[in-house]
């Protein structure tokens, strides 16, 4: 992961560095793109203006040319026509006389053709032959009173042609003179011009501007062109001068200026290049250090960045480096807070639990002050700090400078080795006892009593794998046994934790019908058989199996569940009783009620009305001691109960702190003798001593008297001796299910009743 992300910063600054240089780059190109545009378009707008002015020269010379030849075949022809022989050679129709003088004068000038026509049309040429075409648009230009000079086309070739009337008494016909306009006459033309230019004599071009040069596309590329006009004899056949400049080659000259150009061009990118990449590498070192730093500090290094310039990036670079410090500086403090103690200074709980490590030789060992409270209350808070430290100090010297951390309130722990159980707890009590030393506080001796919690580190899969929490746990077995120092026993403890859940079950399985009441059957003396029964709550849950009654309904007391355990209790009793009614036996049901509940006058009224309204005989059992947490308030709703026809029993009693007070205000019918006491009848004279003075102060006092625990006949024969009332035990019968409780009525009351 740290290698992807440092080739992940890498390339990113790389990046960076990279589109820097493309920017400038760009930036820089562009400008070139634009200025070579510039020149580009400068330089082809001068060559195509200085083209089109050639051009425009070109055929204004063409033009003077042509007039200057035309000029001079026409001064020929004329003195031709006025030669005296000449025209009697015409007048005469005389073809040889004319021919001779034709050719004569031909070779003199340098003609390609020369020829007569007769004012009827008839030719007589020589050194060229008109085709019937030429000769027709000849005659009608000339008869018509065309020009005397213009284009001929003959046999599909142009000619300059120049005419000259013969002069006789009478119109006899022309001297014509024709000078072919060929490639070598165009080439002359060419020659004449400074740029390079193509001439040929074309009809009716499509593309070119008359008098204009324009632009057009060749198939070499972009061409100038202008077409000048010339004469012609023939009307319909509009002749011109067709003159091409191709601008490629008016370009040729600034070839090496463009080469120029882009060699500058690509020189300057290349050094652009090169110092935008040294100036951008300049720019993103300090940043990709920086960067750098910022990651190791994530992960927790601290490291401070280079700083190599004083612009912003080093003052950034400063800055970080003056946060990192203050990081430092506030990580130290904020370690140390968590590590420590600030009452007294001393290491904290979370600084042991490091100490202990995953060492297998290692112990916890924590030292609870006695009467922490009472001291701490006495010398007062600030005193009880100095005093810990003390203590903290002078154990730490007794275990070899190990280090001592401050746990709870008045606890206390450290770590020592040892390789077994034995030799942690005979360290342990060592250090306890030799610390026991008073402590002067405030000028003041205080006396100090230490107990000793000792555990190591808990089995894989353990609920309590931290020895810090079952050294706190064997703390409180060691104060509970009464001893000075114990090792964490497991099996002590428990399972608490998943005994949490145990009352979010309970109140799923009252309506899943896990939870039901077992019966215990009470024998009354007098009238030798069973007059009642007590409802006991039994649970069978669905992975555990049976819950002991002691467990989930001490839970539920604690929880605030035990109201609504309480009311089905009553229901179903209610329910059961009347079941018992149908099948003959009319019985008192005796249900439990939890000394909280004494004080919750809402309950008070469900339990009247339920009783009020079901018409339902029954006792509640309740402990003397249960009377105790809020007296007035108990004592008012046992008199509701008292009011409203429910029996009240007061349970378990002699297993207390047994009132006298209590018993004379509480307005029961029943007591019951706890059953330590009846299970040693059959040893104990004392035992029997106490149980005859309770009967005979319960009856003196209107009450009537049961006995629990029964499990001998020799109990139940010296019970009967002494008076009592009622008995209950595994003797009688064992807690039942309902169905069971009726077979066992019917046939056995009887039986049972002749036994006793």
């Amino acid at each position: 992961m740290n290698l992807s992300r440092q080739v992940h910063r890498l390339l990113t600054f790389r990046n960076l560095r990279t589109r820097l240089t493309l920017l400038y780059m760009g930036l820089f190109g562009l400008a070139l793109i634009l200025s070579a545009i510039a020149v580009v378009t400068a330089v082809t707008n001068s060559a195509r203006h200085m083209v089109r002015g050639e051009m425009t020269s070109a055929g204004a010379v063409y033009g003077q040319l042509w007039e200057a030849r035309s000029s001079q075949l026409g001064q020929s022809a004329r003195v031709l026509a006025g030669d005296h022989a000449f025209r009697q050679a015409v007048a005469a129709n005389d073809a040889p006389a004319m021919r001779s003088a034709l050719d004569d004068l031909r070779a003199r000038q340098g003609l390609d053709g020369a020829l007569v026509l007769g004012v009827d049309g008839h030719a007589t040429p020589t050194g060229v032959t008109l085709d019937e075409a030429a000769r027709t648009a000849l005659f009608k230009g000339l008869e018509s009173g065309g020009p005397e000079s213009g284009v001929l086309t003959i046999g599909g070739q142009p000619f300059q042609v120049v005419a000259a009337p013969v002069d006789t008494p009478a119109p006899a016909g022309w001297v014509v003179f024709a000078e072919r306009l060929d490639a070598a006459q165009m080439r002359n033309l060419e020659g004449l011009s400074p740029i390079p230019l193509s001439a040929a004599v074309v009809l009716n071009p499509a593309q070119a501007s008359i008098g204009q040069p324009v632009t057009v596309e060749t198939g070499q590329g972009l061409s100038m062109q202008l077409a000048h006009p010339l004469p012609s004899f023939d009307p319909a056949a509009k002749t011109f001068l067709l003159l091409t400049s191709p601008l490629d080659r008016a370009m040729k000259p600034y070839e090496s200026l463009f080469l120029w150009l882009a060699a500058i061009g690509a020189a300057g990118l290349a050094l652009l290049m090169g110092g935008t990449w040294v100036l951008s590498r300049g720019l993103t070192q300090p940043i990709t250090a920086l960067d750098e730093a910022v990651h190791r500090l994530q992960q927790g290094e601290y490291v401070e960045a280079p700083v190599t310039s004083t612009d912003e990036i080093g003052r950034l670079a400063a800055s970080f480096n003056a946060m990192v410090g203050d990081l430092r500086d506030r990580e130290a403090k904020l370690t140390h807070m968590a590590l420590h103690d600030q009452e007294t200074g001393l290491p904290n709980r979370l600084s042991l639990e490091r100490q202990a490590g995953g060492h297998t030789d290692a112990w916890v060992v924590l030292f609870g002050v006695d009467r922490f409270e009472v001291v701490r209350n006495a010398i007062g808070y600030d005193s009880m700090g100095r005093l810990l430290a003390v203590l903290g100090a002078r154990l730490s010297a007794l275990a070899d400078g190990a280090p001592m951390a401050r746990v709870g309130a008045g606890s206390l722990g450290l770590v020592i080795i040892a390789r077994s159980k034995a030799e942690a707890l005979e360290a342990a009590e060592h250090l306890a006892a030799a610390a026991q030393a008073p402590i002067s506080v405030n000028g003041a001796p205080v006396d100090i009593a230490l107990t000793a919690g000792v555990a190591g580190h808990g089995a894989a899969g353990s609920d309590l794998p931290s020895p810090v929490d079952r050294a706190a746990i064997a703390l409180d077995q060691a104060r509970a046994s009464r001893q000075s120092a114990a090792a964490f026993d497991e099996v002590a403890y428990g399972d608490p934790a998943g005994n949490l859940s145990l009352i979010s079950e309970l109140m799923t399985a009252l309506n899943n019908g896990e939870v039901s009441l077992a019966y215990q059957p009470k024998y009354d003396f007098r009238a030798q058989g069973v007059t009642g029964v007590e409802a006991l709550m039994r649970w069978t849950h669905p992975r555990r199996g049976a819950v002991s009654p002691d467990l989930f309904i001490g839970m539920a007391e604690e929880t605030g569940h035990i109201r609504p355990l309480t009311e089905w209790a009553i229901r179903r009793a209610i329910e059961d009783q009347k079941t018992l009614a149908a099948a003959g036996h009319v019985l008192t049901v005796s249900v439990n009620i939890s000394g909280r509940l004494l004080s919750d006058e809402s309950f008070a009224d469900f339990a009247v009305e339920e009783v009020a309204t079901s018409g339902a005989d029954l006792c509640f059992e309740i402990t003397e001691t249960a009377v105790m947490g809020n007296p007035e308030m108990a004592l008012r709703t046992i008199d509701r109960f008292a009011d409203a026809g429910i029996s009240v029993s007061l349970d378990d009693y002699g297993s207390g702190l047994s009132s006298l007070t209590y018993l004379k205000r509480i307005r029961a019918d029943e007591l019951k003798i706890d059953k330590s006491f009846i299970l040693g009848l059959d040893d104990s004279a004392r035992d029997g001593l106490l149980v005859k003075s309770t009967i005979d102060l319960a009856h003196g006092l209107g009450l009537k008297v049961t006995a629990e625990g029964v499990e001998t006949p020799t109990a139940l024969a010296l019970l009967r001796g002494m008076g009592c009332d009622m008995a209950q035990g595994y003797l009688i019968g064992r807690p039942a299910p309902m169905a069971a409780l009726l077979d066992r009525l019917a046939p056995a009351e009887g039986a049972k009743s002749a036994a006793v």
